[in-house]
């Protein structure tokens, strides 16, 4: 499939948008009443400049006009430009067969043959059956029409021609219903058996239709059919192909084995073969993915030019004075990713580093470790989570750690009281706290450090691009570290954080034990109840999850009361039972939580806002409702709520999938506790989709590159760009000049924000 619904043309080349009245008449006149001449053809004397005849409105390209032309603009064709660019989703693939022995049942194909018989029976309309028996050296086929009658003019016996449709096996003979067809041969050499390009039927005037055996499926809006679109896009391509401009220097060109964009334009609309509009499709994506990785190398090498950050060397006394905080010893893992954040602590440039671990890894040891190095040269840290109760838990984590050590922290929420508030603000402003801990009231204006040295994002996906840039601005270019435990797949991880180097932590700490996940049927749910009390009854707590009923991160309460209600007066009404849920206040969510880890709760029924970070040893079980509404990824943070002690935890996930992908996801889920295989797995089975949240990430979205099709090429391209940027690092050099234009214009925005992702 070759996909690509919206495009424009800023993305590939570098016209204008501006259009001079005068050249715009001249052109709209030319291409209104001479549009059987071709634009690259007329006399260019009397042509408008090239941005002009690109730019025009796409009302005055051939065949729109101005009632075609709002149809197009529903596809955001919008200008003469866009028609080049509007690029097939797929294709048709009717490639002639030599015998009729190749033909398989329901495959597009051609096959050419002499008419044998012509059968019309029932003459009047909507009653017609028009039937023609070809014949060929290795046997014979048939065509069918219902109710066409007028189909009969078009065939004369002893003619050949192509016929191109999906066929089917009637009996013993193959049969194409409402075919194409293609007369075989031109007027006057009838019977000499030429069976290569001949003169098509009156109604099939295009040069695309009349030569192609692969013809491109296009995006399409009601009122446009695919005859019509294929018309439209070939005259965009006859009349102004010529004149796109090529963004990619010819030695760039040669040296990746890409075709120039003239070629490609011509083959991605009309290719000659199957391999010529995958080459073709090649150059788009290519460079697609290049701008992107462009602008990804640049913003890295943007943060590393930005200099003057303070380094905080990790000294011997330093790193034993850390370590004694901590009372276990820490994974190798764990020591690999602190060895990376000594390294990048240590210059004179601002470290950007993606901290990635499974859940239960011990990424929040990494991320103390870090803050505790800064804190040690008397600056400040800060660690915004995305959750006020995934916040109010780190700071009570912390505050137990550091109990012993002179660290202050202070924490800083939405829920805070007014006076609580303006006093940590004071706080913070005066240098009198070294550590804070907050949600994305972290981002506030209003929140002025005295010295602020490293920022720390936990879960950084669910913030937006303009919280993460307020925070990192809020010092002298701080050191930044993001962490998230939603594993990542390569390929997603190359496109959103190309700017970060990352450290992975794959081990999980001592004495983790195992996570045993079951997928439980109707016919189950009964016993898993049981199994579920049992264990509550012996002293371990669980938790019950019920879905979102819509894509927010405020529940419908009602339905959630109502789950609690089944389950108090159903399997779960001898047990404290207590709800919580994203529409609670934080001291409301607060409460809840602490009776919960002080075990006065046995079992909390949520929505999914525990996913991130709840830590209570003794919760061992969860039971997950309406699993196939989550993804693999939710689930595995889900199930990460159980694995956080030495005892072994129980999952239970009543699903009824729909389709065999759903059902094929769980199954995998089940099958595996990985988190970095059951993300590459749910990459494979739906795409890249929302899987971390793409939307917050401020880059634009892709519009021709498939990020699960086309991994390799985006490797290609982050090398490239890479090595583009590593010789020329603000692409400077005149043959680039396109190029540069174009990252800026489709990642400026993001590039404005510096180096935060």
């Amino acid at each position: 499939m070759f996909g690509a619904e919206k495009h424009n043309f800023n993305t590939y080349a570098s016209g204008s948008d501006s259009l001079a009245a005068s050249g715009y008449l001249r052109w709209a006149l030319m291409l209104r009443y001479n549009s059987g001449m071709s634009a690259a053809a007329t006399d260019k004397s009397s042509n408008p400049p090239l941005d002009e005849r690109l730019s025009a409105p796409v009302q005055y390209a051939r065949g729109v006009g101005p009632d075609r032309a709002r149809l197009l603009n529903r596809l955001s064709v919008r200008r003469a430009f866009d028609l080049l660019f509007f690029f097939p989703r797929e294709y048709q693939d009717y490639s002639p067969k030599a015998a009729i022995r190749e033909l398989a049942e329901g495959e597009l194909a051609t096959l050419e043959g002499a008419v044998e018989e012509i059968d019309l029976r029932g003459g009047s309309p909507g009653k017609s059956v028009l039937g023609v028996l070809f014949r060929r050296e290795d046997g014979y086929f048939r065509a069918v029409w219902f109710n066409q009658p007028f189909m009969r003019e078009r065939f004369e016996r002893g003619k050949r021609y192509a016929i191109s449709g999906a066929p089917k096996l009637q009996g013993l003979r193959w049969e194409f219903a409402h075919p194409r067809v293609e007369a075989a041969e031109e007027e006057g050499n009838e019977g000499q058996g030429d069976s290569g390009g001949g003169r098509p039927f009156a109604e099939r005037k295009t040069t695309m239709e009349r030569k192609l055996t692969i013809l491109p499926v296009y995006p399409l809006t009601e009122g446009l059919n695919q005859p019509q679109m294929r018309r439209i896009v070939a005259g965009a391509v006859d009349d102004l192909a010529d004149l796109a401009p090529e963004v990619l220097p010819t030695e760039f060109l040669d040296e990746h084995n890409l075709w120039p964009i003239k070629l490609a334009i011509s083959q991605i609309h009309r290719p000659a073969d199957r391999e010529s509009a995958e080459k073709a499709r090649e150059r788009f994506v290519f460079q697609e993915l290049l701008v992107q990785q462009l602008a990804l190398a640049m913003r890295r090498a943007q943060s590393r030019a930005a200099g003057s950050a303070t380094p905080f060397p990790v000294t011997t006394q330093i790193d034993a004075r850390i370590r004694a905080l901590f009372p276990f010893k820490l994974t190798k893992g764990q020591d690999e990713a602190i060895a990376d954040i000594r390294n990048d602590l240590g210059q004179d440039f601002p470290m950007n580093r993606l901290l990635q671990g499974d859940v239960g890894s011990g990424k929040t040891v990494v991320a103390v470790y870090a803050a505790l190095a800064v804190v040690a040269h008397g600056a400040q840290a800060a660690l915004m989570a995305p959750t006020e109760v995934l916040a109010r838990q780190h700071h009570e984590t912390l505050t137990r750690l550091l109990v012993q050590g002179r660290v202050r922290i202070t924490l800083l929420t939405g829920g805070l009281s007014p006076s609580r508030r303006q006093a940590a603000l004071a706080q913070i402003a005066t240098g009198d706290v070294d550590l804070v801990v907050g949600t994305h009231a972290l981002a506030s204006e209003d929140v002025q450090f005295a010295n602020l040295g490293l920022v720390v994002i936990d879960e950084q996906h669910k913030f937006g691009v303009s919280q993460r840039a307020r925070l990192k601005a809020a010092g002298k270019a701080p050191h930044y570290l993001v962490m998230t435990a939603t594993p990542i797949p390569r390929t997603i991880g190359m496109t959103m954080f190309g700017d970060l180097d990352a450290s992975y932590v794959r081990d999980a700490p001592p004495g983790r034990q195992p996570v045993h996940t079951y997928l439980v049927g109707e016919d189950k749910r009964e016993r898993w109840w049981k199994f579920f009390t049992d264990k509550l009854r012996e002293g371990r707590q669980g938790f019950v999850v019920a879905p979102l009923v819509e894509e927010s991160e405020y529940f419908d309460v009602a339905s959630l009361q109502a789950v609690y209600e089944e389950l108090a007066n159903g399997p779960l009404a001898d047990f404290r039972l207590a709800t919580i849920h994203g529409r609670m206040s934080g001291d409301e969510k607060a409460a809840v939580m602490q009776a919960f880890a002080a075990g006065q709760t046995q079992a909390l029924v949520a929505t999914p806002v525990i996913e991130v970070g709840v830590d209570v040893p003794n919760a061992t079980m969860m039971t997950i409702e309406g699993g196939e509404r989550f993804g693999v990824a939710q689930l595995h943070q889900l199930r990460g709520r159980v694995s956080r002690g030495k005892l072994a935890g129980y999952v239970g996930v009543f699903a009824d999938p729909q389709t065999d992908q759903s059902k094929a996801r769980l199954e995998a889920f089940v099958a595996t506790t990985n988190g970095f295989d059951l993300a590459e797995l749910d990459f494979e089975l739906r795409g890249p989709g929302e899987l971390i949240g793409a939307r917050q990430h401020g880059g634009a979205a892709l519009r021709i590159a498939n990020l699960k099709e086309d991994s390799d090429t985006l490797r290609r391209a982050r090398e490239a760009a890479r090595k583009l940027i590593d010789q020329d690092v603000d692409l400077a050099r005149p043959e680039y000049a396109t190029l540069k234009r174009q990252v800026l214009g489709r990642y400026g925005k993001a590039l404005d924000l510096g180096d935060v992702g």
